[in-house]
């Protein structure tokens, strides 16, 4: 996510709220032997089927995400009244249970439900706030695949999350047109889910929109049906997806189309009208894709492009494969350096993704260090140096904290992403550069396509450096409530040499 009223002079950006550390996910665990068996008893029957957990336990958002099942496959079929703001559908989960369950719960708020079935037979359910418990006929076997329909309808209403209080999260109007931002938890706003990113799943979406409206959403076109008066897009996200990533755009586009680095589709979808200047904002996009595959590793998706909304925003937000930015104020260009954080999210987010809000750091910091490298990359050292010693010195000023929070509105602040990028910063300085690349490429490699903790980003810089040392310089940086000093630069002079 970025703010783009927020950045400084020369193009990092500062966003709102910030973070502070979850320190047992740091501490290494504790891995217990296996029990022997006592000569003569019997062996311990299997549990019998239980509710599975109303929550993940998540330190920010403990009853986002639930527990007993994990989720393969979403298959999301709405009919949208686009005037209205109304929708008529239902969600398909595809899941394997990892317990035997007796009943268990969805994040899903607001909506209508009509009618949830579970492996085909109508099941039992009941809502409380955005719990939705489900109660199949019949009990699910541990380890057999469940499939999970809802059908529902109305209007979704957007929610607000203390963690982005100046943003309504979830399915909402921009102007004319219909958009989904949720980042933290707004996607149960409009389809049922499991919704942490521990649970990251593939995604179908059947999105039915009268015409002249289109319909642009996660990965890639596979299919548009022209129905008469309305069209249906099948957008199918082939790769795992946190559900806070997935995303709905709603309205009436010009769409520009072109291939990308190493096959990449790549697809901007621009307001009628949108400014000459606005969309020139993204056309460094293919040279930014070349300059984080040399970095870190080719881009992880399939497509990639940005979604506007028809209003001015201050910020943008990295949903999956289709980032969302708001319109330039006045016709302004977007900031390159934003442009750069919203495609770094690709690998450093959406890619490997937090597992949990207190690891969000692990988005924020590596996206705004990305901007800053981008500068370096193309101003030079000296631009470079100048942004970071302005963000030490801002963060001095306000004596900003911990990048790792409490509480969830500490979740986007400058500690999340200026300390966040300085503690990567910091790395550097300490190892050189040939090291740090080498312990950002080994952490992405071994994470893509799942999800990160701040303590696997640790052990991992510490078994690439070989140095004991770096942990304590990480632990300095991500739980010192004082801003740590700038360490002294590494022996191996600070060149990106890859």
């Amino acid at each position: 996510m970025a703010h783009s009223t927020l950045r400084s002079r020369l193009g990092c950006w500062l966003a709102l709220m910030g973070m502070a550390l979850w320190l047992t996910a740091c501490r290494p665990l504790t891995i217990p032997m296996p029990t022997a068996a006592v000569p003569g008893t019997a062996p311990a029957l299997a549990p019998g089927p239980v509710a599975g957990a109303a929550g993940l336990d998540d330190p920010l958002y403990p009853t986002l995400g639930n527990g007993g099942y994990d989720v393969l496959h979403y298959d999301i079929d709405l009919t949208v009244d686009v005037a209205g703001n109304t929708l008529n559908g239902a969600t398909t989960i595809s899941a394997r249970a990892t317990q035997a369950l007796s009943a268990f719960n969805l994040d899903f708020s607001g909506l209508t439900i009509g009618q949830v079935t579970v492996n085909g037979a109508p099941a039992r359910y009941r809502r409380q706030a955005s719990e939705l418990t489900i109660t199949p006929v019949q009990p699910v076997q541990a380890d057999s695949l469940l499939t999970v329909t809802v059908a529902y309808q109305g209007q979704p209403q957007p929610m607000r999350d203390p963690g982005v209080p100046f943003l309504p999260l979830g399915w909402q109007r921009f102007g004319d047109d219909i958009a989904v931002v949720s980042e933290p938890s707004g996607a149960m706003t409009w389809f049922p889910s499991n919704n942490h990113p521990l649970d990251k799943a593939t995604f179908t979406m059947r999105l039915t929109v009268p015409k002249p409206y289109q319909a642009a959403a996660n990965g890639v076109l596979s299919d548009t049906q022209d129905n008469g008066s309305s069209t249906t897009y099948v957008w199918q996200m082939t790769d795992p997806m946190a559900t806070y990533l997935a995303t709905v755009h709603i309205g009436r586009y010009e769409v520009i189309t072109a291939a990308g680095p190493d096959g990449v589709v790549r697809r901007d979808y621009f307001p009628l009208g949108t400014p000459a200047s606005v969309k020139a904002s993204f056309a460094p996009i293919p040279q930014m894709m070349q300059f984080m595959r040399q970095r870190i590793g080719p881009y992880p998706f399939a497509a990639y492009g940005v979604a506007l909304l028809p209003v001015p925003t201050g910020w943008a937000l990295e949903t999956q494969t289709l980032s969302t930015f708001g319109a330039g104020a006045g016709g302004a260009a977007w900031d390159e350096g934003e442009v750069m954080h919203e495609l770094a999210h690709e690998w450093f987010g959406n890619s490997v993704s937090p597992a949990t809000w207190q690891d969000v750091w692990l988005n924020e910091g590596f996206a705004t260090y990305f901007q800053w490298l981008w500068q370096e990359q193309n101003e030079g050292s000296a631009a470079f140096n100048a942004t970071v010693q302005e963000v030490y010195a801002s963060m001095l000023a306000q004596d900003v904290g911990s990048p790792l929070p409490q509480q969830p509105p500490d979740l986007f602040t400058d500690a999340t992403y200026q300390r966040g990028a300085w503690t990567l910063h910091a790395l550097r300085l300490t190892v050189g550069d040939v090291v740090f690349f080498k312990i950002l490429r080994a952490y992405y490699q071994r994470f893509a396509g799942s999800h990160a903790s701040t303590a696997d980003f640790i052990a991992t810089a510490v078994e690439v450096s070989g140095q004991p040392a770096v942990e304590t310089l990480l632990r300095d940086w991500l739980t010192n409530p004082k801003l740590p000093a700038p360490p002294a630069p590494s022996a191996q002079t600070p060149v990106i040499a890859l």
